[in-house]
């Protein structure tokens, strides 16, 4: 372990971070939300499920860039029983949750209306923890599509326990921009948002010293009893650092960024169980081009090989906005940030680095006395590009 560089890294992350009574925060709000469903709603009879998905099932939340920006709450609002696919379109299923999402809203005496997305309706609520929750109406996908998916997960060199335990977690979602939305229709939207983060865990486990570390820290019999935004591992440090470069770097430019679910997924690919943050980052900097295809699938969804979460680099939007061409520019100018931000030994450099690179507010005295660096007349710092000077080649 390379102390100073994680003194870094740990500096920066405690300014990009949210803390633990955030999360707790969010997640009382979907179980709120699941109680009502299962005792209130509409959908009741349907056996229904809400549990989160995304960056806060991960444990990968950053704070918001901007001081009006939200934070995203996902969820999966899953009808377990009882509701066909042969006699209810994507439409009806989308129209049956939003109609308990405004019963919802009228119950809880949220102000704001309901929002109607592509796959999901949105809530915004407005309190000290200013969020959005994304509901996504959701199906059990069917027993030969599961077995289809193991399959391919196994042909994608995953174990066969972990393929059959995630396949299983496979969903179909609505899509309103599909031309079958309305229709009756077996072939619906794929989705496993439960069944990807069981995946991203799994890279977490391969940090197997530290993670029994943490259970001990938090007197659990097991890592498996805390919630994953309490592993805190190098793999999730990582994914936070390299999101929040990502937020800066595109910042005036957001629909041309590399999405998260393609920073996540080659991240978890390239990790190899690093027991720090700054080595993960080197690592994954260092090996995740090399998990992008040069054909399609170009980045394959994990556990269903099949989708390419790169689909849209070769569309028409996709190549007007430059989106392979802006991934790879933001590799190489992680690389140099990464690089440039944990070899100097100037703590008012690397402080401004971070502020530029990060917008994090690291104070350097409190970081020169964690580096153990004196307070020389003179301070000689790594020629560099001025932080001051616009970032143009990867805006569209």
């Amino acid at each position: 372990m390379n102390q100073p560089k994680n003194d870094i890294i740990a500096a920066i992350a405690e300014t990009i971070d949210i803390p633990e009574s955030a999360y707790e925060k969010a997640i009382a709000r979907a179980k709120d939300l699941e109680t009502w469903v299962k005792e209130s709603s509409e959908s009741a009879k349907f056996d229904p499920a809400i549990s989160a998905q995304g960056s806060f099932r991960l444990g990968t939340v950053n704070r918001p860039l901007k001081d009006d920006d939200e934070y995203d709450l996902d969820l999966s609002w899953l009808l377990r029983n009882d509701y066909a696919k042969a006699q209810h379109s994507q439409a009806d299923l989308k129209a049956l949750v939003g109609r308990d999402i405004e019963a919802y809203r009228r119950a809880r005496k949220i102000e704001t209306a309901r929002e109607e997305k592509n796959r999901c309706w949105r809530l915004h609520y407005k309190d000290d923890l200013k969020f959005h929750l994304d509901g996504v109406p959701a199906l059990p996908e069917s027993l030969e599509r599961k077995l289809a998916i193991r399959q391919a997960m196994q042909r994608f060199g995953i174990a066969e326990p972990l393929a059959q335990a995630v396949s299983n977690l496979s969903l179909n979602i609505t899509d309103r921009t599909r031309t079958d939305y309305h229709l009756l229709s077996s072939d619906w939207p794929l989705s496993n948002p439960e069944g990807f983060a069981r995946w991203f865990e799994s890279r977490m486990r391969l940090a197997v010293a530290l993670l029994e570390g943490r259970a001990r820290e938090a007197r659990a019999s097991s890592i498996d009893e805390l919630p994953a935004y309490r592993w805190k591992t190098p793999l999730q440090r990582a994914v936070q650092f390299l999101k929040r470069h990502r937020d800066v770097m595109f910042d005036a430019n957001p629909d041309a960024q590399p999405i998260s679910i393609i920073i996540t997924t080659l991240a978890a690919r390239a990790y190899q169980g690093e027991s720090d943050a700054a080595s993960a980052i080197e690592r994954i900097l260092t090996d995740m081009g090399k998990f992008v295809n040069q054909s399609r699938p170009r980045v394959p969804n994990p556990v269903n090989p099949e989708e390419d979460f790169a689909d849209k680099w070769d569309t028409i939007e996709g190549r007007r906005l430059q989106l392979e061409q802006n991934f790879w520019l933001w590799v190489e100018q992680a690389k140099a940030d990464f690089l440039k931000i944990t070899t100097s030994s100037d703590p008012q450099f690397i402080s401004d680095q971070a502020r530029a690179r990060f917008r994090a507010t690291v104070d350097p005295v409190e970081l020169r006395r964690k580096l153990g660096v004196g307070f020389p007349n003179v301070v000689v710092t790594p020629k560099t590009v001025p932080i001051t000077e616009p970032a143009r080649p990867w805006r569209a």
